[in-house]
């Protein structure tokens, strides 16, 4: 583990920007943070949202890559620019008496910053059953753009907890598979036209609850009756909660998200900068939009990263001129 250390080699130390959160978002704002000679250190939980995933796809460049590859390599990107990294958990960000931020972390370190960018993404609410966890990013599946084309041609099942979403994963899945089958569960009855939609699409419904999902390989789906239903894999919907916890000291307050009329998730309310209501702290990735991919999540670093050098550049051209206007002589 690395330690935090500032310029004048301070344990814990003064840093312009603490990142809180080492994938995709916190790593890219961090490096373009660290390339504009801005003291930065990222506090890494450990904890990317797609770790069990076994490859990232649409990244253009990295198409296929391990998410702790990608990770990896972005560490040592930061590293090389003067950037620090460290593992660590950040339990909460409060303001400093000097209008900066102390970021307390778990291990007692207290952290002081200019700027705040956070970047600790989401944590993916599971359907509760049994079989399911231990699934996730293997045979238990969300999105059809980043596991669509890992199981095209196969029998894929949609467990529908909400009629709404379980309609859109089934007609959005059937692009990729002809054998798709909609498990009704606990979601009640699709209407005439969600029905006629469904059978125009070839999906077919399944009723009765779903109790555990089983086997060696796939997702067998038993059903309360007893019934075991063979899938190669089983869509879910799962419901995107953002790790925002340590930022309440501050006010800020992650807001529902929604599809159409559907909560799937919640996230830090953010300007297309990044900045959140506080002035300086700034949101990125998962956790100011939870459905971001990796490519985007990265995107978004980048460009919260480049709008806090120049909060900060405007702040230090702020004070330069109150002080060259205090000099002696000065004609202000």
């Amino acid at each position: 583990m690395d330690t935090a250390v500032d310029r004048n080699g301070e344990s814990g130390g003064r840093f312009d920007v603490v990142v809180i959160g080492g994938a995709a978002a916190g790593l890219s704002g961090a490096l373009a943070l660290a390339r504009a000679r801005r003291s930065v250190l990222v506090v890494d939980a450990g904890e990317p949202r797609n770790a069990p995933a076994a490859h990232i796809h649409n990244y253009l460049g990295r198409e296929g890559a391990a998410p702790a590859d990608l990770y990896s390599a972005g560490r040592d990107e930061v590293r090389s620019y003067g950037g620090t990294v460290r593992t660590g958990r950040v339990t909460s960000v409060t303001r400093g008496a000097d209008g900066g931020f102390l970021a307390q972390l778990a291990d007692g370190e207290r952290v002081h910053a200019r700027r705040v960018l956070a970047a600790s993404g989401v944590a993916d609410i599971l359907p509760d059953l049994p079989g399911i966890e231990e699934r996730w990013g293997t045979a238990v599946l969300h999105c059809p753009y980043c596991h669509g084309w890992e199981v095209r041609d196969k029998a894929i099942g949609i467990l529908a907890t909400d009629i709404a979403a379980a309609m859109h994963q089934a007609l959005l899945w059937r692009q990729w598979s002809a054998d798709v089958v909609l498990f009704l569960h606990t979601a009640g009855t699709p209407d005439a036209a969600q029905a006629e939609q469904l059978a125009a699409r070839g999906i077919r419904t399944v009723t009765g609850e779903v109790t555990a999902v089983e086997g060696t390989a796939g997702a067998g789906i038993r059903l309360a009756g007893g019934e075991l239903v063979n899938r190669d894999a089983l869509v879910v919907f799962s419901r995107l909660q953002a790790r925002a916890g340590y930022l309440a000291g501050l006010g800020i307050v992650p807001a529902d998200q929604y599809m159409g009329e559907v909560v799937f998730g919640t996230a830090v309310p953010v300007d297309f900068t990044g900045a959140t209501p506080v002035p300086g702290v700034y949101a990125a990735g998962n956790l100011a939009a939870p459905s971001a991919q990796v490519m985007a999540a990265a995107a978004a670093g980048l460009m919260a990263g480049a709008a806090i050098n120049g909060d900060l550049a405007a702040e230090e051209t702020a004070l330069a001129v109150e002080a060259a206007r205090a000099r002696p002589g000065s004609a202000a």
